[in-house]
């Protein structure tokens, strides 16, 4: 037995149909047909060899093509032509000229309007079109332009204000990308501070373990136990970096060379040394090298452009050290359109949460920016 829809899912499935595109352009057939219908019974009077029936039968057939004024307007447009040139109607033309105006722009829009202006004016000059059609040319054209004008530029209207509501959109999903995206390198770094730093203990606190239990029966376990936690704080540490890396993020050492050879192109001489021991330090580390770094470059050439500056980069046993040193300009520039002072906390935020430690000031006559953090090295 066949079951007729619900009210509450017939009413859903109304509202859902009449919100849609194709519903939009059905409306727009129904309205342009019944206003043309309204001429009928003096299109069945003019000597057009139609009766009342067959004018409404062509008329309905033309306001169909405006269900295709989508994909194709200009087939609803052509159809409005060659109702003005036979059956002197001109209703059909504003609807056209506006799907023209919505649907495919500026361009086009003036275009058509300017061709259907140009038709309009050819059937004037043609005799006996209409059988009365004004006195003078200038008051059929105070009729036939107008309506073009209009209505493709309300059509043109409409367009914009789609292309406007699209980069809106868009927009918004751009921003609620970048949100996720943001919250998920917040999550990977809080994973990366929270679990790292419990490995790192696990595998100091299995290495204690290890020496007090030399020679004893179970020092392979927990040197074992030590390696394992080792190995997992890498395999963090380079899958957080890779993942990051995929996002645009900064490279590690072998971007250094760079930043040096582009603040010397900016006139401050950049003097580097990396030591060979830091080319083997996990990727999460690297990058933190080439950010403090970059940052220390670019205070040095807003506060001290021009001035050579030293960097080195050295191991020393388990720790890391990051020096950037550049004298102290005689005359300082003014630091308040340049800087907003923020570099040197983040500088020292990004060394914290890896363990180290961090200190910029004034030494002598140098200003000097000295990090250190664990360099999660194996002992040697």
């Amino acid at each position: 037995m066949l079951r007729l829809p619900g009210v509450p899912a017939l009413r859903r499935h109304v509202d859902r149909w009449a919100a849609s595109p194709r519903a939009l352009d059905v409306v727009a057939a129904l309205s342009a047909f019944g206003l043309m219908v309204l001429d009928v019974p003096g299109l069945a009077r003019e000597d057009n060899s139609l009766s009342g029936v067959t004018a409404t039968l062509v008329l309905a057939a033309g306001a169909a093509t405006l269900v295709l004024r989508r994909r194709a307007p200009w087939v609803p447009y052509l159809v409005a032509l060659g109702l003005m040139g036979w059956l002197h109607e001109v209703t059909m033309i504003q609807f056209a000229l506006y799907s023209l105006g919505r649907f495919r722009g500026r361009r086009a829009a003036i275009g058509a309007t300017a061709l259907y202006i140009a038709v309009a004016y050819a059937l004037f000059q043609t005799p006996g079109w209409p059988a009365r059609h004004g006195d003078t040319l200038s008051d059929f054209l105070s009729l036939v332009v107008p309506i073009g004008v209009l209505s493709a530029g309300v059509g043109i209207a409409a367009y914009r204000q789609d292309l406007v509501r699209a980069l809106e959109a868009q927009a918004r999903a751009a921003a609620a990308r970048q949100a996720v995206q943001e919250e998920r390198i917040q999550v990977g770094r809080d994973v990366h501070d929270l679990v790292g730093r419990e490995l790192t203990v696990l595998a100091v606190r299995a290495e204690v373990l290890a020496v007090r239990s030399r020679g004893g029966a179970h020092q392979r376990d927990f040197e074992e136990l030590a390696e394992t936690a080792r190995r997992a704080h890498l395999m963090l540490n380079e899958t957080l970096v890779r993942r990051a890396d995929r996002e645009g993020a900064t490279p590690g050492l072998e971007g250094l060379a760079e930043l040096a050879a582009e603040s010397g192109r900016l006139g401050g001489p950049v003097a580097l040394r990396v030591a060979e021991e830091a080319k083997a330090l996990s990727p999460l580390r690297q990058t933190a090298v080439h950010r403090v770094v970059k940052e220390c470059l670019t205070n040095a050439a807003k506060h001290a452009p021009g001035l050579p500056v030293r960097i080195a980069v050295d191991v020393a046993g388990p720790d890391l050290r990051i020096e950037v040193r550049n004298p102290l300009p005689k005359d300082p520039p003014d630091r308040a359109p340049v800087s907003t002072g923020t570099g040197l906390v983040s500088m020292e935020e990004r060394v914290a949460s890896m363990g180290g430690t961090f200190t910029a000031g004034v030494r002598g006559d140098a200003y000097v920016v000295e990090a250190r953090l664990p360099s999660g090295l194996p002992p040697r």
